[in-house]
C-alpha cells in the first residue's frame, strides 16, 4: 500500500509538472539545534548524547487546481522532551490534490478535523513533537454553500510515519495496522432559506476506527471495530452566537487495574457533551462555554502512553497564558483513567470568557482607549460514572487582565490570576492555590527601537512556594532582537531559572541563537500540552521560507 500511494502521487506530479505551464514551488526549512550541560542546581541531566536537533523541510507545488507537495523530517536525535518516537530521517508527508470549484480529492498525506475535533482530528504541532497526519485518501464536495460533505480513509501516522523503512521497530515505531474512516456532512439551512440576518447549520460525523486486538481480549468479547459518531448545530444571529455538539466516541477497552478480578479489560463507552453561546459587538466580547467529557481518550495505538499517541482534540478550555510564571500548572483535561484504587471516568465544568473595549474619547477609555478582559474556568472530576454529579475539583483559575496604550510609544498590560490545581486527578479533595501578578510593559523609544519589560510574581504556599520573573526585550527593527530573564524561587530552592538569547531576521529567514537553565515543566499550544524534564545549555534556531 505504500508503494500504491507513493507511485500515484508522484506520477501525478510529474504528469502535471510536464503538462502544465505557470507552476510555482514554495517551501520552508526549520532547523532547531540543542547542545546540553549537566547542572547539578536544577537536576539537569545532559544525557549520552548531550545534543538534540529537530528539523523539517517543506516543499508545496502549485498548478491551477493541482496542489503536490511532501515533508521530510530529521531527529539527530531528536531534542529533550520530544516523544521517544521520533528519531532518524524520514520522508512524512507527500500528497496531491486536485482543487475543482466544487469537490477535492486528496491522495497521500492529509490533515482534517470533524466539528471541534473532539471526534476527530489529525494536525501538526511542532513544539509539542505532534504529526498524527492520515495517509490515504479523501473527498471533497460542496453543494451551493448549502450542503458539504466529506470521506476519507488511511493510516494516522505515529512515529516517522508510513513511509518510514523502519528497521528497529522497537527504537522507532510506526503505525501500519490502525486505521479510520470517516464521513462528515453539513447542510446550512439559513443558506438554502435565504435568510439574510441569521445563520443556521446542523452537521453530523461518523468515524470507524481499526486496530487489531489481542486474542485475549476477543476471548471477553472484544472487537476490532469501534463506530463513533458526533452531531452539532450552529447558530449565528446579530452578534449572538450558539454552538451545540454531541460526541459518542464507541467502545473502548482499558486493562483492568484489579489483578484479582476475572476480567482483564472493562468496556467503556466514550461520549462528550459541548455547548457555547455568546455575543460579540460594540465593544464586548462574552462567550460562556460548558463542556462533559467521559472516556473520550481516543488513541492511535492502544495503549501507547505517547504524548503523540492522540487521534482527536482535547483542548483546555482556560486561558491560554504566554507568561513564565502563569504556565507552572496548566490544565490538562481529564479524560478518563484507571489506576489500582482510583478511577476517574472524565471531568465536567467551562468557563466565562468576557472582555470590553473602552471607546477612544470616553472619561475611563482616555485618549486611545482601554481594553479589560475576564476569564473564570472551572472542572470537576464526575463523582459517578454515566451521571453529571460533579466530584473533586480538577482545576480553577480567575484571571483579570487590563491592556492600555497610553501613548504614542507606551502601552502597559496588567495581568492578575488565581489558579487551583488538584495533582491527583480527582481523587483527593486537596488542591494547590497560586496568585500570580504581571506587568508587562512595552516603550517605543524610536522608529527602530523598542524595549519590553516584564515583571512576575507568584504566591503560595505549597510546592515550591514563592517565585519572582523578570524579562527583559530589546528589539531593533527590522532585524535585531535581544533579551534576557531570570525565574528565581526565592521560596524554596534558591535556583535561578536564566535565559539569554539573540536573534536576526531578514526577508524571510531567521537565526535565533540561545543560552539558559530551564525547569521541569510543560511546553504548551492550543491547549494542549506536553511535559519537559528540566535541562540546561544552548540552542541555534535558523528557519527559512520560500
Amino acid at each position: 500500500m505504500k508503494k500504491l500511494l507513493l507511485a500515484v502521487v508522484l506520477s501525478t506530479a510529474s504528469f502535471s509538472l510536464s503538462a502544465q505551464e505557470g507552476a510555482y514551488v514554495t517551501g520552508s526549512l526549520e532547523s532547531n539545534d540543542y547542545t546540553y550541560v549537566n547542572d547539578k542546581a536544577s537536576g539537569a541531566v545532559a544525557g549520552d548524547d548531550r545534543f538534540g536537533s529537530n528539523n523539517y523541510l517543506k516543499l508545496d507545488y502549485y498548478n491551477g487546481k493541482f496542489t503536490a507537495g511532501m515533508q521530510i523530517e530529521g531527529y539527530l536525535p531528536a531534542a529533550v522532551g520530544y516523544p521517544s518516537e521520533l528519531s532518524g530521517i524520514n520522508l512524512s508527508n507527500i500528497y496531491a490534490t486536485w482543487n475543482d470549484e466544487d469537490f477535492s480529492v486528496t491522495a497521500g498525506t492529509f490533515y482534517d478535523q470533524f466539528g471541534s475535533g473532539l471526534l476527530f482530528r489529525s494536525w501538526e504541532e511542532r513544539s509539542l513533537g505532534l504529526n498524527n497526519a492520515v495517509t490515504g485518501a479523501r473527498f471533497t464536495y460542496n453543494f451551493e454553500d448549502i450542503v458539504a460533505f466529506k470521506a476519507l480513509w488511511g493510516l494516522p501516522r505515529f512515529g516517522m510515519g508510513v513511509f518510514t523503512n523502519n528497521v528497529n521497530k522497537e527504537k522507532t515505531p510506526t503505525n501500519l495496522e490502525t486505521q479510520v474512516r470517516g464521513a462528515d456532512l453539513s447542510f446550512v439551512v439559513s443558506n438554502l432559506l435565504d435568510w439574510n440576518s441569521i445563520y443556521l447549520s446542523v452537521e453530523g460525523s461518523l468515524l470507524s476506527r481499526y486496530e487489531p486486538i489481542s486474542a485475549d481480549l476477543i476471548d471477553e468479547g472484544g472487537k476490532p471495530n469501534s463506530l463513533g459518531y458526533s452531531a452539532r448545530a450552529n447558530f449565528e444571529s446579530n452578534g449572538f452566537f450558539a454552538k451545540a455538539e454531541y460526541v459518542g466516541a464507541g467502545t473502548k477497552y482499558y486493562q483492568n487495574p484489579d489483578i484479582n478480578s476475572d476480567e482483564w479489560y472493562l468496556k467503556k463507552k466514550g461520549n462528550a457533551q459541548l455547548i457555547e453561546f455568546g455575543y460579540n459587538g460594540r465593544g464586548l466580547g462574552l462567550t460562556v462555554t460548558g463542556r462533559r467529557l467521559e472516556w473520550m481518550k481516543s488513541q492511535i495505538i492502544s495503549g501507547n502512553v505517547s504524548t503523540s499517541n492522540m487521534m482527536n482534540y482535547v483542548p483546555a478550555m482556560s486561558t491560554q497564558y504566554t507568561y513564565m510564571l502563569t504556565n507552572f500548572h496548566p490544565y490538562s483535561p481529564q479524560t478518563g483513567l484507571l489506576q489500582q484504587n482510583f478511577a476517574n471516568s472524565g471531568e465536567m465544568g467551562g468557563q466565562i470568557d468576557a472582555f470590553y473595549n473602552f471607546r477612544r474619547g470616553t472619561r475611563i477609555g482616555g485618549k486611545r482607549g482601554m481594553r479589560v478582559h475576564a476569564n473564570f474556568s472551572t472542572y470537576y472530576a464526575i463523582a459517578r460514572e454515566g451521571t453529571f454529579s460533579p466530584g473533586n475539583l480538577l482545576f480553577r483559575d480567575f484571571c483579570f487582565d487590563v491592556e492600555r496604550q497610553w501613548t504614542k510609544k507606551f502601552k502597559t498590560i496588567l495581568l492578575y490570576s488565581l489558579q487551583q490545581y488538584n495533582e491527583s486527578y480527582g481523587a483527593s479533595p486537596e488542591y494547590m492555590t497560586q496568585n500570580i501578578v504581571v506587568a508587562d510593559l512595552l516603550y517605543k523609544w524610536t522608529p527602530t527601537l523598542s524595549t519590553k519589560l516584564e515583571l512576575q510574581y507568584l504566591h503560595t504556599r505549597q510546592d515550591k512556594k514563592d517565585w519572582m520573573a523578570a524579562l527583559l526585550e530589546v528589539n531593533f527593527a527590522p532585524h535585531w532582537s535581544v533579551y534576557g530573564s531570570d525565574m528565581y524561587n526565592h521560596g524554596s530552592t534558591g535556583v535561578h531559572y536564566y535565559n539569554a538569547g539573540v536573534s536576526y531576521t531578514r526577508s524571510r529567514t531567521r537565526v535565533a541563537l540561545g543560552y539558559g537553565r530551564y525547569k521541569a515543566g510543560f511546553i504548551c499550544s492550543g491547549g494542549v500540552c506536553r511535559t519537559i524534564p528540566a535541562y540546561t545549555g544552548a540552542s541555534v534556531t535558523i528557519t527559512t521560507s520560500f
